[in-house]
């Protein structure tokens, strides 16, 4: 059965003004990423549990620092939250004159969603396996494009990692959306591109893109018969996740009612559903304190990795 905003007495008398203002919610990245998917998912489920229209607004570019930085410029009032993924535990490494910490300024209300990436390569890439094309990057060098996001986003991080731990020297090329890259992808501008399935798992249908591995440690039952990239590159572990985030000082009372509509709504199996149908999968625990452990491990894990890259181009 659907949860309604019945079911959730927290929810039943919020403020007067409250219940009529928008709720805004900033999505950093582009219209049709997995992050502005789940998004939006999570934004449709909420509003009817919440009595109150939530607005999803795309904000894109330089790693999600434009889209948070226009969540700080917002009135702490209740009346706008933000939606992190990969990019928010690096974008102090990535953009050091960025002034907000990703753990100091953001408070976790909800983990939303976790999703493998995918390795995908143009169908005249001569790979068949993961064994395949490390062997073919590494000869390729430099003249094979890996198409990504501007610094800093997921799928420039899964191909810095690729790089650093294969020790490919592949170019990576960057684009302002990933739906940039994956039409690029398609028109065989670019060799290949480590992704969200929710984009490229219809292209693979298609035959317009092959699908090699996986970018988790181990294989997914979102995506059967697809092996992970550890399976030939021990150690390599990429998941893409997403966190539903409020602000210090904003109204208790307000970040209580979003943390209890989101959570509600990710209890909903018709909402686990539309998740699953894009390649996504809502979280074991996703309650505020988990996600904050999270995003300090992110941090943690990134920024090692970060330092290695060479950001001037």
């Amino acid at each position: 059965m659907r949860i309604t905003r019945r079911a959730l007495p927290f929810l039943a008398m919020p403020a007067l003004a409250q219940e009529r203002r928008p709720l805004r919610l900033i999505i950093p990245v582009g219209v049709g990423g997995v992050t502005d998917v789940v998004g939006r998912i999570l934004a449709e489920a909420m509003q009817p549990l919440l009595g109150r229209t939530i607005v999803p607004e795309n904000i894109v570019g330089a790693g999600s620092t434009v889209g948070a930085a226009a969540f700080h410029r917002a009135p702490n009032d209740g009346s706008t939250v933000f939606i992190g993924t990969n990019n928010h535990p690096v974008m102090r490494s990535v953009y050091p004159n960025f002034p907000h910490d990703p753990v100091r300024d953001f408070v976790p209300l909800a983990g939303v969603g976790a999703q493998p990436f995918v390795v995908a390569v143009h169908p005249a890439v001569p790979a068949q396996d993961v064994a395949g094309l490390l062997a073919w990057l590494r000869a390729q060098g430099e003249a094979a494009n890996y198409g990504a996001a501007n610094p800093g986003a997921t799928n420039h991080l899964a191909g810095e990692l690729l790089k650093q731990m294969s020790g490919a020297s592949f170019t990576i090329v960057p684009y302002r959306t990933a739906a940039n890259a994956v039409q690029d992808l398609v028109a065989g501008r670019m060799q290949l591109t480590i992704d969200s399935p929710t984009m490229l798992a219809p292209l693979a249908r298609d035959g317009r893109v092959r699908l090699l591995a996986l970018s988790s440690a181990n294989a997914s039952a979102l995506l059967p018969g697809v092996p992970p990239l550890a399976s030939a590159l021990p150690g390599y572990a990429l998941t893409a996740w997403q966190v539903l985030f409020s602000r210090p000082g904003a109204p208790a009372d307000s970040d209580a009612q979003i943390r209890e509509a989101a959570l509600a709504a990710l209890r909903d199996a018709a909402v686990v559903g539309r998740l699953a149908a894009a390649n996504v999968e809502t979280w074991p625990d996703p309650s505020p304190a988990a996600a904050l452990r999270h995003v300090e491990a992110e941090v943690a894990r990134w920024a090692p990795i970060v330092a290695r890259i060479n950001l001037s181009g």
